[in-house]
Order: C-alpha cells, then sequence, then structure tokens
C-alpha cells in the first residue's frame, strides 16, 4: 500500500479594520471590520501530475472549504512550507466555522522546518531557496494590488492568482524532492510497507553501511541509492547468545 501525501499551498484575503495611523499601530477588537479567510488553494498528490485548484471565484466559499476538508481527510500526509503554522492552522478554523469535524488524522511534513534545522540561506523563503538550489522560482506579480483585484472579483488577477498559488505547490514538491535525505518527521515509509524500506521515501534498495552503537544495542545502519537519507535497521543486532528483537526504524 503507498501512503497518500498530499502537497498544499493556500492564499488568504486580509482582514480589514479602521486605523489612525500606520507605524506602531495596535488594533483593538472594535476597529475590526472583517477577519482573514482563505480565497484559494492549490494542492496535488505526490507523484500524480494533477493539480487541484479551488477559489471563491470558481467555486461558492463553503465548496472550496470542503474540497480542502475531503483531501485532508484522504490524506495520510501533508506536505507544504510553514504549512504546520500557517496554511493548516487556518485551514483548520475555515472547518470549524464550517461545522466540519476534524479530518482524518495525518502526519506532517513541513519543509520550512526542515531548512531552518538543517541549513543556513540567507533567507528562509521559499523564493529564494528555490533559486538556489535552481528547482524555479515563485510566479511574480504585482503585489497587495493582486489581492486587492481579486478581492474586486478582477478575472485577469484571478488568473494570475491561479497561476501564483499552482506554482508554489509545484515548487514545494521540487523542494520534498530534494531535501528527502535531510526529512526528520514523524512519517515514516515503513509504516505502509511489509518489507524494509528507506524512512524517507519508501525505496527498497538500501545498502548497509556499516553500524550503529548506542550505549547498550547496536543496529545495522543503512544508505538509501535512492534518496541517499540514512537510517538504521528496525533489528537490533544481538550480543552473542541473546535473541533478536524488533524495533521500528
Amino acid at each position: 500500500m503507498k501512503p497518500k501525501i498530499l502537497v498544499i499551498d493556500i492564499e488568504t484575503a486580509p482582514a480589514s479594520g479602521y486605523i489612525w495611523k500606520l507605524w506602531d499601530v495596535n488594533i483593538s477588537l472594535s476597529q475590526l471590520i472583517d477577519t482573514s479567510k482563505v480565497i484559494c488553494f492549490a494542492a496535488k498528490w505526490v507523484g500524480n501530475k494533477k493539480v487541484i485548484f479551488s477559489s471563491n471565484q470558481e467555486d461558492t466559499h463553503e465548496a472550496m472549504v470542503k474540497k480542502a476538508w475531503e483531501l485532508f481527510d484522504e490524506a495520510d500526509a501533508v506536505i507544504g512550507y510553514n504549512s504546520k503554522n500557517f496554511d493548516c492552522k487556518i485551514l483548520n478554523k475555515e472547518f470549524i466555522l464550517a461545522g466540519l469535524t476534524p479530518p482524518t488524522p495525518y502526519k506532517h511534513i513541513d519543509l520550512l522546518q526542515t531548512m531552518r534545522q538543517n541549513f543556513k540561506f540567507m533567507s528562509n523563503k521559499l523564493d529564494h531557496i528555490s533559486q538556489e538550489l535552481g528547482i524555479g522560482k515563485k510566479t511574480s506579480h504585482q503585489g497587495f494590488d493582486l489581492w486587492q483585484k481579486c478581492m474586486a472579483d478582477d478575472a485577469a488577477a484571478w488568473k494570475l492568482m491561479k497561476k501564483y498559488n499552482i506554482n508554489d505547490v509545484k515548487l514545494t514538491e521540487e523542494l520534498y524532492d530534494r531535501v528527502k535525505p535531510w526529512l526528520k518527521t514523524t512519517f515514516n515509509f515503513n509504516e505502509f510497507s511489509e518489507l524494509p524500506v528507506c524512512p524517507n521515501c519508501g525505496s527498497t534498495d538500501l545498502m548497509k553501511n556499516g553500524i550503529y552503537r548506542s550505549a547498550t544495542r547496536a543496529y545495522q545502519k543503512h544508505v538509501c541509492k535512492s534518496c541517499f537519507a540514512h537510517s538504521k535497521s528496525n533489528i537490533i543486532i544481538p550480543k552473542e547468545g541473546s535473541k533478536i528483537t524488533q524495533r521500528a526504524i
């Protein structure tokens, strides 16, 4: 059984309110006119070329939120960029406002956390890292004017927003492919395989790579020939005269 891994990116409309100045401002709830909300999302299943897009322009807001919920409910894992603290929490807010229950539990792969944990790029913005790694760049647009025009239901602006949103999902999947050897997440492909596989990419093409020794145990180390991730065997190498026991990778 192959796991279903969903790549997701959302775009939101800003909140609006009454202000008296532009700098060092605290907005009280009584000044708030409208809260932020999702205006569109793009998503795709890893390994599938089709990109799913839904927006307030193409669908009703309720239908768009339901589509996102159905994808999350089907996913074994969700990949995004700053998605753990932004996209998924914003969508959870939309789900509960729509009267939806929590989707089926899934594992989370937030690539922003992976970049921060492992690397020191000049910037952790997706656009900068994508260009540094040579996998592409974000779609250019006119800035906040694009969001204003979309909120005013400008057809040309929505066409560009769709292109921008879809491209972000494609970049995120490309980045996921590049950083697989560096991933440190709770998602493990061995949960979906009867054979020992690479925990990061699911490949069975593993090569023995020495022994990992803890204070009391020793494990067979492997390197994946597909994604080059390192892992250790779920079989503990026993001391002489003892029995082999099993452990999860």
